[in-house]
């Protein structure tokens, strides 16, 4: 199909999203480690980290980070948008390898270099983003028959994982919390992108906040993150986070890129190279991001028998650990279950 003006400009806001997260991740922890020093730990109950300047600017580079972001679904599809995000890990990552001083092994390099060859052939067969003049042309996709079934589908799930499975299987099963996580946030990225680009053209001449669709739409967003954000959090605390994120991000981007393709139609006029090169890179996108993750948790895990009395924890144990038992109450924990939630948007 080509790479349009506006997937260019998605995909440019994308790679920035994904290089202020990724560096905020670096600039709160150093927050957090200075907060420490001269207070109560986060991860005791401190909140001295609040009056430590460098740790808001962490925070305000990863709102430019998310705002970033937002604007990209407004120009770029979700099927290229929403495997990007990955590339924050390996930011963060490599900025670590760097600045902090953490180690990055081979395996865990193998894993940044699939995440980047999965994401160019993700690029370079990325669908043109579809032109939209109107809210209410927004609206006539989200009301098609096939995504109202696709809605249905999710909201009946949801409510028999929330009402039947959570309170038998919730703390026992990962993929219980997780799925409420992913299913809801499926939606959230959609309203998220009709939001956007009822914005964009407002922010061009032609007023969209006069019709109740937008607000409509502002309402699902609200919901969906704050179900999303609830469940993802109980996730966090109940399982190890090395666990839960290579779950979480396999099944919301997957049920994501599909809620696109059924709303938006991402794929109609694709040939079938193009649709396969493009599940490819996904795949492959996916298969670096879990070996990453694997990579940090063998990491962690061979470092905790090392020496247990570790004074600061790696970045990797920031970003993929939440373990129960060893290291919940590491000073990194306060921020990691809140930007694992924003980064998913």
């Amino acid at each position: 199909m080509g790479f349009s003006a506006d997937n260019l400009k998605g995909f440019i806001l994308a790679l920035l999203s994904s290089g202020f997260i990724g560096a905020s991740f670096i600039i709160k922890k150093k927050g957090l480690r200075r907060a420490a020093a001269s207070g109560t730990r986060a991860g005791v109950g401190g909140y001295s980290y609040l009056l430590e300047p460098l740790w808001w600017a962490g925070m305000i580079t990863m709102i430019v980070g998310e705002v970033a972001n937002f604007v990209a679904y407004a120009f770029a599809p979700a099927v290229l948008v929403t495997p990007l995000g990955a590339l924050s890990i390996i930011v963060s990552a490599v900025l670590a390898h760097f600045i902090l001083r953490e180690k990055l092994y081979k395996l865990g390099v193998l894993g940044c270099v699939m995440c980047i060859a999965g994401s160019v052939i993700i690029v370079i067969h990325a669908p043109k983003e579809r032109e939209i003049t109107s809210v209410q042309e927004l609206w006539s996709m989200a009301t098609q028959t096939a995504f109202l079934l696709y809605v249905a589908s999710v909201l009946v799930v949801v409510f028999v994982l929330v009402l039947h499975f959570a309170p038998r299987y919730g703390n026992t099963n990962v993929l219980v919390f997780t799925a409420v996580c992913s299913l809801m946030g499926s939606l959230s990225v959609m309203s998220v992108k009709a939001l956007g680009t009822a914005l964009k053209l407002t922010f061009e001449g032609t007023n969209q906040l006069i019709y109740p669709e937008t607000w409509f739409f502002m309402l699902v967003v609200v919901t969906c993150i704050i179900t999303q954000m609830n469940y993802l959090n109980k996730a966090l605390d109940t399982f190890n986070t090395a666990i839960v994120s290579p779950i979480y991000y396999v099944m919301f981007t997957s049920l994501t890129i599909l809620a696109s393709v059924i709303m938006f139609k991402d794929w109609d006029g694709q040939s079938a190279g193009s649709i396969i090169s493009e599940i490819c890179g996904f795949i492959v996108v996916l298969s670096g991001t879990v070996l990453l993750h694997a990579t940090k948790d063998s990491e962690r895990s061979s470092s905790s028998r090392g020496n247990y009395a570790s004074l600061s924890p790696s970045l990797s144990t920031r970003l993929c650990a939440g373990n129960g038992e060893l290291l919940k109450h590491d000073e990194e924990d306060v921020a990691s279950s809140e930007e694992i939630c924003l980064r998913r948007q």
